[in-house]
């Protein structure tokens, strides 16, 4: 079982990040949503240097924009309440271009994985698309915006992830998370890059955050050499109380074709704020274990949470309780065969 944390500014230092190593880190995400390798630089250099000081091999894992829709810049982070308007587009939310022409009155939009829900009050004008809050939250520079029930034809790679991949090796990067995969042919593109580059080794991760990728997950796994259960965006795509269905559907298709997958988002995202986690979320990580999971892995918890080490320590003792019992189990399941 591998355990994953995410680089950010709460983990960022050398001894910080060899603490998760002790801990059972075995790998780290870098979101290249918010930085380049390049401007990451001094983080990268941190990690290694803390894994050579542990004396461990480590994973570095980069997770590409790709499909993924994503605002801009904004001048401020922007406290949004509940039924206030606010202007998608322009100054205000800078939203990409292909997204305007479905942006019709009614529309949901969803920001930062569904923690904000804004709808259309009016079609859009050339100033931007006027919308109401209807949940309202934080909101930051360069987080997600999901529409749903609309299709929004995106290429797989941005000149952003083609710039990225050119010096992963130069930084180290060991294997490359593609979000919101929609079928084999994303998968091809990515391997056909990255074959290009002379970065052939590189480990394709295939982010399944949408209903393309779940209709189409059977074509993508022998293209792929991971499958990344999201369960942001993919919480959003489907009604939620489904989720634990839809992960327990991919689990079981990873384990027919002897797939490896990895469970992501929210693990442990009480201990964003607080040292310990709830008991509902160790029996999460409990049942991706069960269910069959080679990796585990914690994203705003070790990134900008408070505590970053005692997260990675829940993560990984939890796991290997689990791992333990698992094969325990499976014995003495097999030996009354």
């Amino acid at each position: 079982m591998k355990y994953y944390g995410t680089l950010g500014p709460s983990c960022a230092d050398t001894e910080m990040l060899r603490r998760m190593l002790q801990e059972g880190m075995t790998g780290i995400r870098l979101n290249l949503s918010h930085k380049s390798l390049q401007e990451s630089e001094e983080w990268i250099v941190n990690y290694f240097m803390a894994a050579d000081q542990e004396g461990v091999k480590v994973d570095f894992l980069i997770d590409l924009m790709g499909p993924e829709l994503r605002i801009g810049t904004l001048e401020t982070e922007m406290i949004l309440g509940e039924k206030e308007k606010v202007l998608l587009g322009g100054k205000q939310i800078p939203i990409p271009d292909i997204i305007r022409p479905y942006l019709v009155k009614g529309q949901h939009v969803l920001l930062d994985d569904g923690k904000i829900v804004l709808q259309v009050a009016e079609d859009g004008k050339s100033r931007g698309v006027l919308c109401y809050v209807i949940q309202g939250g934080i909101l930051r520079s360069n987080k997600s915006i999901l529409l749903p029930g609309c299709q929004v034809d995106q290429p797989t790679l941005t000149p952003m992830d083609l710039k990225n991949l050119s010096t992963a090796r130069k930084y180290g990067v060991t294997e490359v998370m593609l979000p919101f995969s929609r079928g084999k042919e994303d998968l091809r593109n990515l391997r056909c890059t990255l074959n290009g580059i002379g970065s052939s080794d590189i480990r394709i991760f295939a982010k399944i955050e949408n209903l393309d990728g779940v209709r189409n997950l059977e074509e993508m796994l022998p293209e792929s050499d991971c499958i990344v259960i999201a369960r942001g965006d993919l919480g959003n795509a489907i009604p939620l109380t489904m989720l634990p269905c839809i992960q327990d559907q991919i689990a079981t298709m990873c384990r027919k074709y002897k797939k490896d997958f990895m469970v992501v988002t929210q693990m442990l995202d009480s201990m964003m704020h607080h040292p310990y986690p709830t008991r509902a979320e160790v029996s999460d990580i409990f049942q991706a274990v069960m269910q069959g999971a080679s990796s585990l892995m914690l994203t705003g918890e070790t990134a900008v949470g408070e505590y970053p080490v005692k997260a990675m320590e829940m993560l990984a003792q939890t796991g290997r309780h689990a791992e333990t019992y698992r094969r325990e189990k499976e014995k003495q399941e097999n030996n009354f065969v």
